[in-house]
């Protein structure tokens, strides 16, 4: 898992003296800030530990050279001094590229310097800092599972991979989500988590779920697919229902289908992930009842077929 990647080298104290991670998804990004910020004492924190944040604006924005200039100093008590910047490195101007790069032949041996880049790196930027290796944080879909069991297990919580595929079913794959839905599980005092547990947790709240959604979507009930949609979307954001769509849209395609039927799910997966680049691009709200109107139609089209 990408983000193990960070959590091994925290265990060892982030021995390097400079590191490049990065994460698209916002909460990975948070949650690794987090993390780095845990390895300083607190009782060195006010001196060892700086973080700036390059995507202020105006007189708030740190100069580069600032940064750099603190990495270098020598720490306090002894310790090692850790310096993180975030922020859109893809921005970042040439002459403190070349500051960075200058600083990279010859790093403080007392001090920890990371940057941590939101969002993905293009082959521009990778060219930019070819002398160090960067690490994604992002998990992967395929790797959600695991990633909550293992939060889960971090909660003392025991679930399994069945349990963990309901639980996508019903969230969606929004990391955030999920972990606020992981705490939850914590607190009711149970060390095993199954799929009814899950079921009286996170459907008991509501009236319908994202099966529901989906099998509405089939059965061409337009009323019904928009009176559980105006239900979802008072607790979960469009982005996040475009997400547990397409898991659970995901979950029908397997080796055993008819080809009418792969082919119908394709031009669904094809038409979520329009959208999803649609989003990611333009930063712009998708009109979700747009979406449900085509995923109507097309699945009027594939009855047509049949």
């Amino acid at each position: 898992m990408s983000f193990q990647a960070l959590l091994n080298e925290i265990d060892k104290g982030l021995p390097s003296y400079v590191y490049l991670f990065y994460a698209s998804d916002p909460f990975i990004h948070r949650e690794a800030l987090a993390a780095i910020k845990k390895i300083v004492p607190e009782t060195e924190r006010d001196f060892n530990l700086h973080v700036f944040d390059l995507l202020l604006q105006g007189d708030e924005k740190p100069a580069f050279e600032k940064i750099i200039e603190l990495a270098n100093t020598a720490s306090f008590f002894g310790g090692r001094r850790f310096t993180i910047a975030e922020g859109n490195f893809q921005k970042l101007l040439k002459k403190d590229i070349e500051r960075l790069n200058a600083y990279l032949t010859n790093p403080s041996e007392n001090s920890v310097l990371v940057l941590l880049h939101k969002g993905t790196l293009t082959k521009d930027t990778r060219e930019k800092f070819k002398s160090l290796k960067p690490v994604s944080l992002d998990v992967r879909e395929s790797e959600i599972p695991s990633w909550i069991k293992q939060r889960a297990g971090l909660k003392k919580i025991e679930m399994s991979e069945e349990a963990a595929n309901y639980l996508i079913g019903l969230i969606g794959p929004d990391l955030g989500l999920l972990s606020a839905e992981i705490e939850k599980f914590s607190l009711i005092g149970k060390q095993k988590i199954g799929m009814d547990d899950i079921s009286d947790i996170v459907t008991g709240i509501r009236l319908y779920n994202i099966f529901d959604l989906v099998n509405a979507l089939r059965e061409k009930d337009t009323e019904k697919v928009f009176r559980i949609y105006k239900t979802l979307r008072e607790t979960a954001e469009d982005y996040s229902l475009i997400g547990a769509l397409n898991w659970q849209y995901g979950r029908n395609l397997h080796s055993k289908i008819s080809p009418a039927e792969e082919e119908y799910l394709l031009k669904v997966f094809e038409l979520l992930s329009r959208v999803d680049i649609d989003i990611k691009s333009s930063g712009r709200t998708f009109p979700m009842d747009y979406l449900l109107i085509k995923l109507l139609r097309l699945q009027e089209a594939r009855s047509l077929s049949l």
